[in-house]
């Protein structure tokens, strides 16, 4: 059994990688950490090191948990085997994006928090399961369940990100670099720019699939970390 650590985004939480933990059972041991407790990427990396069960291990990051991943490969590079970045980006944010981290988190500290985990699934999921529900109410679930506060502290260390590009040419373990096609908010060219600049990295785009693919296309999602598993 392959030790796998799996690193869950902004406002999710181990419900994200509950498919590919089923999926993936007899082949891996998998761990999701708490991601909510810290506000640097620098202590949310920090943490995930201290408190893993493995002294080695697999490691798969979406979204903010890639950034978090990236992080990690700075900081203990010999502790993982091999790495997944799944829609996520090597960039630090835009001045436009980092003022909207700075709205939600005004409107988090207000009354706003339950509206936010609404009105972003538009922008997390294909537009064709905008109004699958079952998907829905799992994301929605999730951003109730970490809460206002923790959002926050996930919001403020998203923002307190370094840029990772000089620092994949370093990456040296097999990498899988995933995206939805119809990401829209870690595009595919933040993977195109990933999976050339980290040596031997491969690519895989999942069609029909928003931000959300490890919960909108399970079973490729699935199908790309088992392969991935196999790599020499």
């Amino acid at each position: 059994m392959t030790p796998l650590i799996l690193l869950p985004g902004l406002l999710c939480d181990a419900a994200l990688w509950t498919p590919q933990r089923a999926a993936l059972a007899d082949v891996a041991d998998c761990h999701v950490p708490d991601l909510t407790r810290d506000d640097t990427m620098a202590a949310m990396a920090r943490r995930v090191l201290d408190e893993a069960p493995f002294e080695r291990f697999a490691l798969a990051g979406f979204s903010m948990g890639g950034y978090c991943a990236l992080e990690l490969m700075r900081q203990a590079p010999e502790r993982v085997t091999r790495l997944a970045l799944l829609d996520t980006s090597p960039h630090t944010d835009t001045p436009e994006r980092r003022e909207e981290r700075l709205r939600f988190i005004e409107l988090a500290q207000g009354d706003g928090f339950v509206p936010i985990t609404r009105v972003m699934v538009p922008f997390l999921v294909h537009p064709d399961r905008v109004n699958d529900e079952p998907l829905v109410r799992v994301v929605r679930e999730m951003g109730v369940h970490v809460g206002a506060a923790a959002y926050v502290r996930q919001q403020r260390a998203i923002m307190s990100r370094v840029d990772s590009v000089p620092h994949l040419r370093a990456i040296r373990c097999p990498t899988l670099v995933l995206c939805g096609a119809q990401d829209t908010r870690t595009v595919p060219a933040d993977h195109d720019t990933m999976a050339r600049e980290i040596r031997g990295a491969r690519q895989v785009s999942i069609p029909d699939c928003g931000h959300m693919g490890p919960l909108e296309r399970p079973e490729a999602v699935s199908a790309a970390l088992r392969d991935w598993l196999t790599w020499n």
